[in-house]
């Protein structure tokens, strides 16, 4: 298997890193200020906030969608969507990307 060099990215991480350039045979490896990795996006001082808010997003996507394509709102019929089409983009990978800011946990109740 072939070693795909253009997908390559250095993530520095933590305070006062010397930001070093790296190499891959004889191309240089570009810089990228957050990586996606299994569905979670982490930035250099990984911090989790940008994945709360796209999280929250997608659920508000899809609660818009039951909202435009469901026409009775009684609890029996929206409990058992909201917890197989909502619920699923709200807690992927939460013991990882646990909110720790007040906004955050309030963004995603």
């Amino acid at each position: 298997m072939k070693f795909n060099k253009a997908k390559c990215e250095v993530l520095h991480v933590g305070q006062g890193n010397p930001k070093h350039s790296y190499r891959l045979d004889r191309e240089w490896i570009g810089s990228s200020p957050e990586e996606k990795d299994l569905g979670l996006l982490i930035d250099e001082k990984l911090n989790m906030s940008r994945q709360c808010a796209l999280a929250a997003q997608k659920a508000n996507h899809v609660l818009g969608c039951i909202k435009r394509g469901v026409t009775s709102r009684s609890r029996e019929g929206i409990l058992p969507l909201y917890s197989a089409l909502v619920r699923p983009h709200l807690e992927y990978c939460v013991q990882l990307w646990g909110p720790q800011d007040r906004r955050d946990m309030e963004l995603l109740e």
